[in-house]
């Protein structure tokens, strides 16, 4: 059995030309919502017909103009587990079927604002397939702070600030360990995790796998930055509208992770799913003040 064929080159093809080469393949559901032109972090799963994910393979994206012309890539994507030792494995997360389980993430360029069509390309054996194309916008200008620029200094709620009763702060189940600071005291004096997610309510399905991520890490790095985890609904009501806090980092989607550096910078930023890998990454940009990779 030979070696599956390598990611074709565009070679001035259009989208749909360069699909042609493909056999059908696996739904792609990107986790990702702001983009700007540059250089940009995807993250994304793949699932099988019947809805299980897909994880592990070599893949990689394709990107095009909303007309299917201009072609780039391939962007080879890299393969993350969201798998977390059984101590810090929620309730929330071992309950959910639907809940991420791995996800691949891609960096990939946009020339310009615009609509873009992306295509994911996986090696299935000794074939290429090739997922249903998914639009993305890039915008010019972001609305969240962005690398480099001082982290929004406002006040998150705290275990001792609604008196242990953790659940109206936490739809986690258990609820986590990253209540005990505030954000207000501890911005511009120490290294902080500020992670924006809703374990129960997220429409993405990945915010309890990402806290559960982010709790391993505090785990292992619980010395080097405060660990703050903030909920996305007013009293955990999606009915209410979103907390202030979620208002003041203008957060346009769930779930958000800031490493922000002890001068109060962002000095990483993450939408979406992540593993802990690069949440631990994002904490090693905290700690030494220097921009890492959106």
């Amino acid at each position: 059995m030979g070696p599956a064929p390598a990611f074709p080159k565009v070679g001035g093809r259009t989208l749909a030309e360069l699909r042609q080469g493909f056999g059908p393949g696996p739904r792609l559901a990107s986790s990702v919502s702001e983009l700007e032109p540059g250089h940009d972090r995807i993250a994304f799963a793949l699932f099988d017909r019947t809805r299980r994910q897909i994880g592990d393979l070599p893949v990689a994206l394709y990107v095009a103009t909303a007309d299917g012309r201009d072609v780039r890539g391939p962007f080879r994507a890299d393969y993350h587990s969201l798998e977390v030792s059984s101590r810090y494995r929620s309730q929330t997360v071992a309950r959910d079927p639907d809940a991420a389980e791995t996800i691949y993430v891609a960096h990939v360029d946009f020339p310009a604002p615009g609509r873009y069509s992306v295509v994911g390309v996986v090696q299935l054996d000794q074939r290429l397939v090739g997922a249903m194309p998914i639009t993305v916008s890039v915008r010019s200008r972001t609305r969240p702070p962005d690398v480099g620029a001082p982290a929004p200094r406002v006040h998150t709620p705290t275990t001792a600030s609604v008196l242990g009763r953790l659940s109206l702060i936490d739809t986690r189940s258990p609820p986590d360990s990253m209540h005990a600071d505030d954000l207000a005291d501890v911005v511009g004096r120490r290294p902080v995790m500020l992670l924006f997610a809703t374990p129960a309510l997220c429409r993405s399905r990945i915010c309890g796998p990402v806290v559960d991520e982010l709790s391993e890490l505090k785990g292992r790095r619980g010395r080097d930055a405060a660990f703050i985890h903030m909920e996305i609904y007013r009293n955990n009501d999606p009915r209410q509208g979103e907390r202030s806090e979620v208002r003041a980092y203008a957060l346009p989607s769930e779930p958000w992770l800031f490493a922000i550096d002890r001068n109060g910078r962002i000095a990483a930023r993450i939408e979406g799913a992540f593993s802990e890998r690069e949440a631990s990454d994002a904490l090693d940009a905290a700690m030494r003040g220097a921009p890492a990779q959106r």
